[in-house]
């Protein structure tokens, strides 16, 4: 047994917050431009309305799409996993605290002994005079064990357990980012292709009529059969269209059925009404590139799970050192009577102090390293994070501007064609052109009238991802939410 006096020093080195083995964590210094390449021309947009980060679906002005947006929040299947995930991941938490505590068992157990007596102990027993086949056993124990953490081995590992802890919270919080994201991107792609359907349904008509006046015409002998052919050529290509765009849409609202947690079909009814492509915002509140370190889930993720393999080093280290634990026995044991069970005769006691891998080095150097390569994947991992970031928010904001100027553009290019259409049918029917020309028009304003209704969907869907990009949909609380010791406090 330990003398009094060292035993109480192991105790309180233990108990000590002082300095546990392996390296401290130190968030990884990332350097960041002062602020985004695209930011200027995103400050210069002409947008109606602005939208902050943290509700930014409210900024289209649509009340279906915020009404979409809050029901996945609720409802989304991708978001209820990820909650059991923190779930675990808290647990976790939990067995790392109470490694650091001590613990105790109570057992107990009772045994009828029948002894056969065709083995050669049986033989021997048998030969013995009274001897009884029949035999109790009876045992009551409470054991304890404490494992005092002199070298830090189990408080590393709880803060590698924190660490898990913050990443799988995060992940939460980036599962709750996409999510909004991808539903307000599905509604905004609905109502693009209801637009391009509108636009495809316009020209068929159009090319109806234009088939019924030609028909007329054919009928009076005004027109000859190429004509006609012809008119029926191109009602057919717009026919065509028609169909796939009409799948498109199907599988959008499906997709956005799904995003909600519900049966396919559940909101076409609602969806089926009609809406206008919302208008992207203002994006006010970007912030500079610097604060995407705090605001974008990914990368807390990213940082933490640095943290939590910074700190599995320090765990293989202390494997280096004896485990210098207190276990002990009390108990009392029979095979006569129950009687007999607390008598001083059947008392047993057990005390076992510490155990050290001595000759084991080889492995633990093997730990250490594996861990310290782990370290160096989650850095190298958590700088390319860090880069796509910046990448996504850049490739959002030119795609926001230049769909912007693209669509502003194709405004001009369908009034032209629409004039131009107008026109050429008015000269065809005083016999100026040929049906050629009507034919080339309304091919060029259907294809100039799709092309801005894309236009128009790309550049709010690029706003959406802006959005996602900058870490919109959610106000951390804590500054310093990714180096925090303790879970993060954040709100969607």
């Amino acid at each position: 047994m330990l003398p009094k006096h060292l035993l109480a020093a192991v105790i309180v080195a233990s108990l000590s917050t002082g300095c546990a083995v392996g390296p401290d964590y130190v968030r990884p210094n990332v350097a960041m431009p002062a602020q985004f390449q695209g930011q200027a021309a995103v400050d210069q947009r002409h947008a109606a309305a602005g939208a902050n980060l943290e509700a930014w679906w409210t900024g289209f002005g649509d009340p279906q799409l915020t009404r979409f947006v809050t029901l996945a929040l609720e409802q989304n299947l991708d978001l209820a996993q990820a909650a059991a995930r923190v779930l675990q991941a808290r647990s976790g938490l939990g067995a790392a605290d109470a490694a650091l505590l001590p613990s105790g068992n109570v057992s107990g157990q009772g045994a009828r002994v029948y002894q056969s007596v065709e083995t050669p102990l049986g033989r021997v027993l048998n030969s013995t005079p009274g001897f009884d086949r029949y035999g109790n056993e009876y045992e009551a124990n409470f054991s304890a064990s404490w494992e005092l953490d002199v070298f830090g081995g189990l408080r590393r590992g709880r803060e590698a357990a924190l660490a898990d802890y913050q990443a799988s919270e995060a992940g939460e919080v980036a599962t709750r980012l996409a999510v909004a994201a991808q539903t307000a991107d599905i509604y905004i792609t609905i109502r693009g292709l209801q637009a391009r359907l509108a636009v495809a349904r316009k020209q068929l008509q159009t090319q109806q009529d234009l088939l019924s006046t030609i028909n007329l015409l054919y009928g009076k002998g005004l027109a000859a059969d190429l004509q006609v052919s012809q008119a029926e050529g191109a009602l057919a290509q717009v026919q065509a269209s028609i169909p796939v765009l009409e799948a498109a849409l199907d599988a959008a609202m499906n997709a956005l059925d799904v995003m909600l947690g519900s049966q396919p079909g559940t909101h076409r009814a609602e969806l089926l009404e009609g809406g206008d492509i919302p208008v992207a915002p203002r994006i006010t509140g970007t912030g500079s590139p610097g604060e995407l370190l705090r605001r974008r889930p990914d990368l807390i993720v990213a940082e933490r799970r640095l943290a939590a393999s910074n700190a599995r080093i320090g765990m293989a280290i202390a494997e280096y050192y004896p485990k210098v634990s207190l276990s002990g026995l009390i108990g009392s044991a029979t095979s006569v009577a129950s009687g007999n069970l607390f008598s001083s005769g059947a008392s047993q006691a057990a005390g076992v102090l510490g155990r050290w891998r001595l000759f084991d080095f080889g492995r633990i150097n093997a730990q250490i390293n594996a861990a310290k390569g782990q370290e160096a994947e989650m850095l190298a991992a958590y700088r390319l994070t860090v880069l796509h970031a910046t990448e996504d928010v850049e490739n959002s904001f030119s795609a926001l501007v230049k769909r912007e100027a693209q669509a502003a553009t194709l405004a001009q290019g369908v009034s032209a064609f629409g004039r131009a259409r107008a026109a050429s049918f008015a000269a065809y029917q005083k016999g100026v052109v040929s049906l050629v020309e009507v034919l080339q028009a309304d091919d060029n304003l259907l294809r100039a009238s799709d092309a801005r209704v894309q236009a128009q969907t790309e550049s709010a869907r690029a706003a959406v991802a802006a959005f996602k990009a900058l870490g919109g949909g959610w106000q951390p609380n804590d500054p310093e939410a990714a180096g925090s010791s303790e879970p993060m406090k954040g709100q969607g």
